[in-house]
């Protein structure tokens, strides 16, 4: 008997008790439903925990700092170390970061600005969102990015306050603000040194901005605090304002006096993949430096999130097996009821392995229709739950969803409802093969 004739005689032989059939389907239907929406919410609730740490930083950069050891020895990081990370396996960036404070004056405003400077490579692969202007790395000058939250760091100089509500009328793109880099010496002008002579004010600089944030109240932004700036061009502008003076922030010989190399606060270290994020931060420990990553406590999260996946998939099961007994209740019955009719199939000479296929067949089809109704089921139930989950969250800047169906969920559970549903005609499929053709044709 060929296949199109089988699939043909399977069809009709179903389409025959459309009831007994439609119940089996609906049984089918609730189970791939069930075990799609469960899995579905687990892994919308693994993807919007990993994009919410995404948002935090990287999840495959290593931050390492520079720190002074039990034993006195300082760990300076300096560009001999940043060329040996560089080499490592694996490593595929590393970002040095100088970090410094400064004093901004508009008017009769000051503010407090945090530096940043990295190399302009680093600015590229930030995601920073520009409100105007561009990032930093494109001038031959210093110039700064301000972050969407600066402003509210400035305040009146005259009895004003740093906790005022209302950030000034300042324009950070165009406004001619002035820097002041030396803020210990600002702050101890007017007052007599150690030789009794009176401190100067220290020079201002005007450094142009290249750009500034694009202001967003509903996200928070981790660079909003920030000024940045190119790292290569801050350097020489420190070395010339400071001169043979201490640079804020750097260390100090034992007699007191600068170092020649200005030495960065900060690495990031850019890892190829997450998997070999904790191999790379062990032996940054292991040569003694700090440092910090997401990759531990990230990976504990997604065993924690695989455990609830594996919870809700479980759930879904259950109604998917009790949907295999219904399958193999109707195979049962229709095989009672269809006794004859295989006895005559099998006088007039058909293939045993036909009687088998044909009954697997009626089985595979009753999971096929019921995974597709079921999957269509799957994707109404997942848009109202997370329509429900924006619309409850919204006020909060929610903008995911807790279900998501992948392609990949969507074709294992296609193939799995067929084959439940195969599994489950199996067995009456065996009996029908084995029944004897006299007794099967004297069956009233």
């Amino acid at each position: 008997m060929k296949f199109l004739d089988l699939l043909r005689m399977s069809g009709g032989n179903l389409w025959k008790r459309k009831v007994r059939t439609i119940l089996t389907v609906l049984g089918v239907v609730i189970g791939v439903a069930s075990i799609v929406v469960m899995v579905s919410l687990g892994l919308g609730m693994s993807r919007s925990m990993m994009e919410q740490y995404e948002s935090y930083g990287s999840l495959t950069q290593i931050e390492v700092y520079s720190w002074s050891s039990e034993s006195g020895e300082e760990m300076h990081l300096d560009d001999a170390l940043v060329k040996e990370l560089e080499g490592l396996e694996h490593v595929e960036s590393v970002w040095p970061s100088l970090q410094m404070s400064a004093l901004a004056k508009y008017g009769g405003y000051e503010g407090y600005l945090q530096l940043r400077a990295l190399p302009k490579e680093a600015f590229a692969d930030m995601k920073i969102e520009i409100g105007e202007g561009r990032l930093p790395g494109e001038d031959e000058e210093l110039t700064f990015f301000y972050g969407n939250q600066v402003l509210q760091n400035f305040y009146k100089a005259k009895g004003g306050s740093s906790m005022d509500m209302e950030p000034p009328d300042i324009d950070l793109m165009h406004d001619s603000i002035f820097i002041i880099f030396d803020t210990s010496a600002y702050y101890a002008a007017g007052t007599p040194d150690e030789n009794g002579q009176t401190q100067k004010m220290p020079k201002k600089y005007l450094i142009p901005a290249c750009g500034v944030e694009a202001a967003n109240e509903e996200v928070w932004s981790q660079y909003g605090w920030y000024t940045q700036c190119d790292i290569d061009r801050l350097i020489p502008e420190l070395k010339k304002i400071f001169k043979n003076k201490v640079i804020p922030g750097q260390p100090t010989t034992k007699t007191g006096k600068p170092y020649k190399e200005v030495f960065y606060n900060q690495l990031y270290v850019n890892v190829d993949d997450m998997a070999n994020v904790m191999e790379v931060q062990n032996y940054l420990t292991d040569l003694g430096y700090q440092t910090y990553s997401q990759a531990e406590w990230v990976e504990a999260e997604q065993k924690q999130m695989g455990t609830v996946q594996l919870v809700l998939g479980g759930i879904g099961a259950v109604s998917l097996f009790v949907a295999a007994i219904g399958i193999t209740n109707t195979m049962m019955m229709s095989i009672y009821e269809r006794t004859k009719e295989i006895g005559v199939m099998k006088v007039l000479g058909c293939d045993l392995r036909n009687i088998r296929t044909l009954f697997l067949m009626e089985a595979g089809f009753i999971g096929l229709i019921g995974g597709v109704i079921g999957l269509i089921l799957s994707f109404v139930i997942s848009g109202v739950i997370n329509k429900i989950a924006r619309a409850a969250q919204g006020a909060e800047g929610f903008t995911g969803g807790i279900s998501y169906i992948p392609v990949w969920l969507v074709l294992l559970s296609l193939v799995f409802a067929v084959l439940v549903g195969m599994v489950a005609g199996f067995f009456p499929a065996r009996r029908a093969m084995r029944l004897s053709p006299l007794a099967a044709i004297r069956n009233e």
